[in-house]
């Protein structure tokens, strides 16, 4: 597993609760609309999106600063079985927190809390190769790109091109 440091003391990580689900969904529906990053339908109603982010399978967090919730994770067993002890994790920052550290400190937090539920790795499975921040931060988090797979995603503005 990747040794992280959190980006700053600034921040609560903490577990959702039921009153964070219409600040989960502002921070998340514009990131399912633009369908760049989430390999998941563009079309999700918030009801499906917040059922499979918050699904039993997922321990979720939120970094809250000011009483105002800035991005969401999740930390989940990645296979089932033989892979269970490995991790995956998926992030979403507000639109209006990127740049500013918010993903280093999930990112960090999510690391000791897939520690704390007992796994022994994490990896990240679909990552976005065009999503180059993430790509840049996940590597200076000490994850290394095991292996790419070109026209694995359908960005948007590629397929609107034709050029997959």
């Amino acid at each position: 597993m990747a040794a992280g440091q959190a980006g700053g003391s600034a921040g609560l990580i903490r577990a959702v609760t039921p009153a964070d689900h219409d600040a989960i969904w502002a921070i998340i529906e514009p990131v399912i609309r633009a369908g760049e990053t989430l390999a998941i339908p563009r079309d999700m109603t918030r009801q499906a999106a917040l059922s499979l982010w918050l699904s039993p399978d997922r321990t979720v967090r939120v970094l809250e600063e000011g009483g105002v919730v800035l991005g969401v994770f999740y930390v989940r067993a990645n296979q089932t079985g033989g892979g269970a002890h490995v991790a995956n994790a998926g992030y979403v920052v507000a639109q209006g927190a990127t740049g500013c550290g918010v993903a280093r400190r999930m990112c960090a937090a999510s690391i000791d809390l897939a520690r704390e539920l007992g796994f022994r790795a994490m990896q990240f499975n679909f990552v976005v190769s065009s999503n180059v921040r993430a790509v840049a931060l996940w590597q200076a988090m000490g994850f290394v790109v095991v292996g790419r797979l070109p026209g694995a995603f359908a960005h948007p503005a590629i397929v609107s091109h034709g050029m997959v």
